[in-house]
C-alpha cells in the first residue's frame, strides 16, 4: 500500500446511522498520534456514499463539530458500481464500511480494496459473509499485502481482543481454557435489525467453527461446548450465545501461538432471571423461524428501517461488560472489557480506531495480511489504542 494516498481513512456509508457516528468520532478526534507522547498529526479523511445531498448534510454537521472539516473529502460511490468503489479505494490507506447487509452488499468493496492495495475494516456480524471472503479472497489479499479485517465493532472486538488480553496474562506454552460472559444494556438500529434478519434467514456454513486444528496441525483449537446453567457466584443464568464472536476468537487462536498448544473457548450471555432467559430463547426462536419465510421476513423488516437508531439519550444509558475466566495448567485469571453503548457509540469508536491503527501504526503491527481478525491484524497495539480511547481492559484476578 502506497503512502501517497489523498486520505488516511474513508468512511463509506457515512449517511447511515452508524456511519454518521463514525464520522462524528473522527471529527471530534481531529488528530492522531501513532504512539503515546508522539506528535499528533491531522487525520486526512473523507466521507463516501451514494447520495450527494445527504453527504453534503453530513459534511455540514462535521464542520459544526470542527471547522477544520471544511476540507473534508466527499466521494460518491455505490455498492452496485464497481468502478466507483475502486476509484474510492485508490484514494485511501484504509476504507471503513458500514454498508450492510454485508452478505448482499459487501463483497464488491472487498474486491475493490484488494485491487487498490487498500486496507479494509467493517462491522459485519454475518458468518456466511466472512466465510465467503476467506474462501474467495484471502489468498489474493495476502499476496497484495492487504488487511481485510471484518468484525471491527462490538461484534467482535471486545471478545476477540479480550481473549487476546486474557491469554497474555497466562503462562506461555500451557493449554488454555477461556470462558467469555457477556452483559449489556443497549438498543439497536434499523441497519443492525436488517443484518440480523439476513443472518437468521440465511445462516450459511460456519466453516470457521468446524476446524479443530490450525494449518500446521501442531496445535488444537476448539469451541468448548456448554449448556444453559445457573451460576451461584453470579446469581444469574448463563446461556451459550449464538453469535459470530466465538468463531472470530477461534480464528485468532488458530493463527497466534500465544493461545497455547491446546486452546478452548466458550461464549455465553448472562441473564438475570429464569423468566428473562425463557422469554429471550422463545423470542429468538420465533424471530428465526419467521425470518426464514419470505412473506413474514418482509413484515419483520418493517419493525425498524435502515437509518433509524437509538437516540443520544438512549445511547448514554447503554453499557457493556464482557468478563473472561481464563485458566492454564498453573494459573487462573479473570479479566474484563467494558465500556459504554456497545452497538453504536463504542462500535463507532472501535472501527474508527481500527482504521487509524492500520493507517498510522503500520510499522508496529504484525506482518499479517489477508482476510484476518482484529487480533491477528492489529493485536496488542489496537488494545492500547482502545484503552486510550476509554474502553477498559482490566485484570481483575490472577
Amino acid at each position: 500500500m502506497t503512502s501517497d494516498r489523498a486520505y488516511d481513512v474513508i468512511v463509506f456509508g457515512a449517511t447511515g446511522f452508524t456511519g454518521r457516528l463514525v464520522a462524528e468520532y473522527l471529527a471530534t478526534k481531529g488528530k492522531d498520534a501513532s504512539a503515546r507522547g508522539a506528535e499528533e498529526r491531522p487525520i486526512r479523511w473523507a466521507i463516501a456514499g451514494r447520495n450527494a445531498g445527504r453527504l453534503a448534510e453530513v459534511k455540514a454537521a462535521m464542520e459544526a463539530i470542527d471547522p477544520a472539516c471544511s476540507s473534508l473529502g466527499v466521494i460518491e460511490a455505490t455498492s452496485d458500481d464497481a468502478a466507483s468503489l475502486e476509484r474510492m479505494a485508490r484514494q485511501a490507506r484504509v476504507v471503513i464500511t458500514t454498508v450492510g447487509p454485508y452478505t448482499a452488499l459487501g463483497e464488491p468493496l472487498v474486491e475493490a480494496c484488494i485491487r487498490a492495495g487498500t486496507d479494509y475494516a467493517d462491522l459485519t456480524g454475518e458468518p456466511g459473509f466472512v466465510d465467503r471472503l476467506i474462501e474467495r479472497h484471502h489468498e489474493a489479499a495476502r499476496a497484495r499485502g492487504v488487511r481485510i479485517v471484518n468484525c471491527c465493532g462490538f461484534d467482535s472486538i471486545p471478545h476477540d481482543l479480550g481473549v487476546l488480553f486474557t491469554v497474555t496474562k497466562l503462562p506461555a506454552g500451557e493449554p488454555i481454557v477461556v470462558e467469555g460472559i457477556v452483559r449489556a444494556h443497549a438498543s439497536f438500529s434499523g441497519g443492525t435489525w436488517q443484518s440480523l434478519l439476513e443472518i437468521m434467514a440465511r445462516p450459511g456454513p460456519r466453516k470457521g467453527a468446524a476446524r479443530s486444528e490450525d494449518a500446521h496441525g501442531a496445535r488444537r483449537v476448539r469451541g468448548l461446548k456448554t449448556r444453559i446453567r445457573y451460576e451461584k457466584g453470579l446469581r444469574a443464568w448463563l446461556c451459550p450465545m449464538p453469535s459470530i464472536d466465538p468463531l472470530v476468537v477461534l480464528r485468532s487462536a488458530r493463527e497466534l501461538d500465544a493461545y497455547g498448544p491446546d486452546f478452548q473457548y466458550s461464549h455465553n450471555v448472562q441473564v438475570k432471571s429464569g423468566l428473562q432467559l425463557v422469554m429471550g430463547i422463545a423470542g429468538f426462536g420465533a424471530v428465526t423461524a419467521l425470518a426464514k419465510v419470505g412473506a413474514t421476513r418482509e413484515l419483520l423488516r418493517k419493525v425498524r428501517s435502515p437509518g433509524e437508531g437509538p437516540s443520544a439519550e438512549e445511547r448514554a444509558r447503554s453499557w457493556f461488560q464482557v468478563t473472561f475466566q481464563g485458566k492454564s495448567a498453573s494459573r487462573k485469571v479473570v479479566t474484563r472489557v467494558s465500556g459504554g453503548d456497545p452497538g453504536y457509540s463504542e462500535t463507532a469508536k472501535m472501527v474508527a480506531e481500527s482504521a487509524l491503527c492500520m493507517a498510522f501504526d503500520r510499522e508496529r503491527l504484525p506482518a499479517r495480511a489477508g482476510v484476518i481478525t482484529p487480533a491477528v491484524a492489529m493485536g496488542e497495539r489496537l488494545i492500547e489504542r482502545l484503552q486510550a480511547a476509554g474502553i477498559r481492559f482490566e485484570l481483575l484476578e490472577g
